[in-house]
Parts: structure tokens; sequence; C-alpha cells
């Protein structure tokens, strides 16, 4: 074989060579279904699916996923026959009531001090009248001077009197007549206003609602803690930020202070059946509130709700569930969030 031929032979053994090591090479490298089969495999749990039915969004979420995200349904209170209405409330500082009372008193004692004086003053001018009709041993002029005097103590027993009423008038037109019935007879109840042991708090309901018979009792709510309110009377001012028909109520000082806002509800009226959805379960959502049934173990459907109707604590009472409806009450805003993440269209 001549040098040429030789050359040519082992130029294509090489490149047969060549050739068969690519093939080799990609039948050897795993595919990327491969890949997906063996995810799927370690992962058994399929992803969170959103789905619309019957014009409802829900979501299948596994029992795992749930319990990471701390999601509990359970079923919902019944409501009571009494419906509520859901007010705003503000702790009253009594300085200014207080002024009424420091101011009343001192009336009074004016008009005690008054009284005496002109008792006195009395005493001695009839007195001189009767000696000088009869006996004639008072002169013209000292019985003018006991005239004198009693007409002076006589006007300002008057006018102690005309302050007095006048304390009152003010304190009926800033506090209306229960308050100011309880500044002039002296009623402990004022005493404890004044000392802080006690506080006045003005509940507003929202504009445009009113209650013709408000609560004798009402309850409301400071972080944790019950607020007990007992009724006073219709507020004469407004809170000019609520712009809502006002009532006064009073309550035990506990832990309070003036400023402070509290959530209110007022028993107004017998409602519709329902059941009390809590605060918790509520998501808000394009100016409307919802909550989320668990229809099945992993399906939770999005539903719409009225939160017209306040519950008798920081809750809704909601009429159309079902009495053995399972909602969820912790974990609702993190549904909302995966609803949203669920919705988002994944990129190839």
């Amino acid at each position: 074989m001549s040098i040429a031929k030789r050359f040519r032979f082992l130029a294509f053994a090489l490149l047969a060579f060549a050739v068969g090591g690519v093939l080799g090479s990609f039948y050897l490298i795993p595919t990327h279904a491969d890949d997906n089969d063996s995810e799927t495999e370690e992962n058994p749990n399929p992803p969170v699916r959103l789905t619309i039915k019957n014009g409802l969004p829900t979501l299948t979420i596994t029992t795992e996923e749930q319990e990471n995200a701390g999601i509990i349904a359970a079923r919902l209170d019944a409501a009571p026959a009494q419906d509520y209405v859901r007010g705003f409330a503000t702790v009253l500082d009594p300085v200014d009531l207080a002024d009424f009372v420091n101011q009343y008193r001192d009336a009074q004692a004016q008009i005690a001090l008054a009284k005496l004086r002109l008792s006195a003053s009395e005493a001695a001018y009839r007195r001189a009248q009767i000696l000088y009709r009869d006996q004639q041993n008072v002169s013209t002029a000292q019985m003018q001077t006991a005239e004198s005097a009693f007409d002076l103590d006589s006007n300002a027993f008057a006018a102690a009197q005309t302050r007095a009423a006048a304390v009152l008038a003010s304190a009926r037109l800033a506090w209306g007549d229960a308050l100011t019935q309880g500044i002039a007879n002296g009623a402990a109840s004022i005493s404890d206003l004044v000392a802080r042991r006690a506080y006045l708090v003005r509940v507003t309901l929202p504009p445009g609602l009113v209650i013709n018979t408000p609560p004798a009792v009402a309850s409301a709510l400071y972080g944790v803690t019950d607020v007990r309110l007992s009724f006073v009377s219709i507020a004469t001012t407004a809170d000019p930020k609520l712009q809502g028909v006002s009532y006064l109520y009073t309550t035990p000082a506990q832990n309070l202070l003036p400023g402070l806002t509290l959530d209110v509800s007022l028993a107004a009226s017998s409602g519709t059946p329902g059941l009390v959805v809590p605060d918790s379960a509520v998501v808000w959502l394009e100016g409307k509130a919802w909550i989320y049934e668990r229809a099945a173990p992993t399906v939770f459907v999005r539903r719409a709700i009225n939160p017209n109707r306040a519950g008798p604590r920081d809750g809704y009472i909601v009429t159309g569930l079902a009495p053995d409806a399972r909602i969820v009450i912790h974990g609702a805003q993190m549904l909302l969030s995966e609803e949203f993440r669920a919705s988002v269209p994944v990129e190839d």
C-alpha cells in the first residue's frame, strides 16, 4: 500500500472513531423528562391549584401545607337572638365635668353663707319693726339700717341661687340632664368620675345609624380586655371626626386613660339567625369582606360576606352559611396569598 493510501485510511478511521464517541455520549446523557420524573417521585404532593367553580375561587392545598401554614378551620357559634351594631368609643377626660362640679359646690357654699346672713338680718329687721311700732325703743334710722341689711342679704342670697342655677344650666348644655342631675344631687357616680375611679365613654355610631332605645349595658374591647359600659344619656355633642349619633356611657376605670379608643358592640334589635364569624376569619379584597370555607380536607372556597352586622364581640354575624360549615379561623390571609400566587402564570 502506498503512503498516500495509508494516510487516507488512517484519516477515515479517526473520523469514524470521533463520530462514534459523540453518538455514544448523546445516549449516556439523561433527558429533561427523566429529571421531571425524579422530582415527581421525590415530591408526591401536587402544587397549590386554583380553579373557579360556580364563580367562586377554589384552592386545593395539601394537608402538609395546611399544617405548615397554620391553617385551622372550625364550626362557628350560632349568633345570639339580639342583633348588634358596632360603634366607636372614646374615653373622655373628666376635667371639664370636674370644673362644673367645683363651680356648683362653690355656688352651693355661697348660697349656704348667704342664707345664714339673710336669716340673721331678717331676724334683726323683724325685731326692729316690732320695737319701733310698739315701744319706740328703736329709732327710725336704726330700723332703716336693719331693713337695708335685710334687703342686701336677700339680694345676695338670690344672686347665689342664680349663680348655682347658671352653673347647672351650663352643665346641662355640655353634659345633658342625667349628669347635671347627678351634679345637683351630689351623686356618688359623679364623685367617682371626678376622682377617676370611673370614666365617661362617648360611643358614636356609624353615620346614618340611630338606635331609638340605647341598651342599658354594652360591651367594648380594649385590646383583649372586656370593658363593661353602663348607659347614661344621649350625648349633647358628636365626635367631629366620626359624624355619627353619640351616647354617653360610664365604665370602671380599670386600666383605661382619657383619649383611648374602644371597639363597642351595642344591642340594637332582634336579628335574623346566623353564625358569628370572628374577625380573624375575614380577609378584605377590592373593598369587600371574604371568608374561606373548607369544602373538603384539601379544598377551600372563598365566599363573600356582608360585614354590616356586628357580632357581640369583635366579629360579624353572617347569614346563609350552613350550621355545620367549617370556616378558616386562622390562616385566612395565608390562603389569600396562596390564591394570588397560584393565579400568577408560570413562565416557560
